[in-house]
C-alpha cells in the first residue's frame, strides 16, 4: 500500500493517471489519495508517519529535511506551473500599464489601498514565486501590494467573489476563473514570474524506500509512464484527471482544456530542477521566509527516476 498525499493541481496530473487510469491496479499496488491544501500542511502529516508519498511544491521538502524529516524527491512533474491573475480594477491598471509596478501603483492611487493579492502559506512554492515576481522580475514597492496566505479553494473562491484583486493560481483553476469571471486577465505567466519555477514533484519518506524497495521503483515507473503520456497526448487524461480533480462537479472539456493550457508543462527527470530549487531556496532567505536556505544534500534521490528509465517505462 502506498499513501500519497496530494494537492488539487494539474502538477499532480501523473498521480491521478496511476490511480484513476488503472495503472496502479494493473501494477500490484493499492494506492490510496488524500488532498491537502499546501505543501506545507501535507509535510505535518509526513511527519507524524500517516503518509509514505507526498506531491506538491519542492521547498517545503527541503525544509522538512533541514528539521529531520527523512522525505527524498524521485520525481518531478510539471515547472513553470505558476501564473499570475488579476480582476476588476487591478487587471485594468495592469492591462493599460507596463511595467507592473507602475499598475499597482496606479491601483493605490486611484482606490487608496494597496491590492490584495491571494497566495498559498509563507515557504510555499505559489507564495514564493509570487513574491519572485513582484520584488525581483517587476520591482514592485511593497507598500502597493497586500499579500494575503489562503488555501487553493478559499484562492478561487476568493478571487470569483473578488475578495482579492489578483492571485496566484495553477490549472485546472486558471481555465475555470477564466471562464466564470470576465474581467480576469493574465497578468504573468510561470516562465514570467519565475524563470525554470520547479513546480510540482514527487517525493518519497525514507522509511518507505528502505522498506519497499521494489514498490517505490515500481510507483516511480508508473508515474514515469503516465508523465510521458500527459507530454504526448495531455488532452487523453482528461477522464481521470476530472475524476480525481473534478469530482463531478468540473467538466472533462474544463480539464481538457486546462491539460493543453500554456500553464501546463509536465516534466519527469528531477535533475532538471536541481538548480531552479537553489536558486528558490536561496531567495526564501532574502524575503525572510527561512533564515538559512536549506542544503539540497540528499533532497533529490534520482536513482528510482533512472531505473525506471533504463528499463523503458
Amino acid at each position: 500500500m502506498i499513501r500519497a498525499g496530494f494537492i488539487p493541481v494539474l502538477g499532480s496530473a501523473p498521480l491521478f493517471l496511476v490511480a484513476q487510469g488503472g495503472l496502479a491496479e494493473q501494477a500490484g499496488i493499492d494506492l490510496r489519495l488524500t488532498q491537502f491544501e499546501s505543501g506545507p500542511n501535507m509535510i505535518q502529516a509526513i511527519a507524524s508517519g500517516t503518509l509514505d508519498a507526498y506531491v506538491a511544491g519542492v521547498g517545503p521538502v527541503a525544509v522538512a529535511r533541514s528539521r529531520g524529516v527523512d522525505l527524498r524527491v524521485v520525481l518531478a512533474t510539471a515547472i513553470e506551473e505558476m501564473a499570475f491573475v488579476a480582476t476588476g480594477a487591478l487587471a485594468g491598471e495592469l492591462r493599460e500599464r507596463r511595467p507592473a509596478a507602475e499598475g499597482f501603483a496606479a491601483f493605490r492611487a486611484a482606490h487608496g489601498r494597496r491590492a490584495r493579492l491571494a497566495t498559498q502559506p509563507p515557504g510555499s512554492v505559489p507564495n514564493v514565486t509570487l513574491q519572485h515576481w513582484l520584488w525581483e522580475v517587476e520591482r514592485v514597492p511593497r507598500e502597493d501590494v497586500e499579500i494575503i496566505a489562503m488555501g487553493i479553494d478559499a484562492t478561487q473562491q476568493a478571487v470569483l467573489a473578488r475578495a482579492v484583486d489578483g492571485a496566484t493560481v495553477r490549472e485546472p483553476a486558471l481555465t475555470i476563473l477564466a471562464d466564470r469571471e470576465p474581467s480576469l486577465r493574465l497578468a504573468a505567466t510561470g516562465a514570467r514570474m519565475f524563470p525554470g519555477q520547479p513546480g510540482g514533484v514527487v517525493a518519497l519518506t525514507g522509511a518507505f524506500m528502505t522498506q519497499q524497495p521494489a514498490i517505490a521503483d515500481r510507483f516511480v515507473a508508473l508515474l514515469v509512464r503516465a508523465i510521458d503520456s500527459l507530454q504526448r497526448n495531455p488532452g487523453a487524461a482528461a477522464g481521470p484527471v476530472a475524476a480525481a480533480l473534478g469530482r463531478g462537479i468540473v467538466p472533462e472539456d474544463v480539464i481538457r482544456r486546462a491539460l493543453t493550457s500554456p500553464a501546463s508543462r509536465f516534466i519527469a527527470d528531477p535533475r532538471r530542477i536541481v538548480d531552479s530549487t537553489r536558486h528558490m531556496l536561496d531567495f526564501q532567505v532574502r524575503i525572510g521566509a527561512t533564515r538559512d536556505a536549506p542544503s539540497l544534500d540528499g533532497v533529490f534521490d534520482t536513482g528510482p527516476f533512472l531505473r525506471a528509465v533504463a528499463a523503458g517505462s
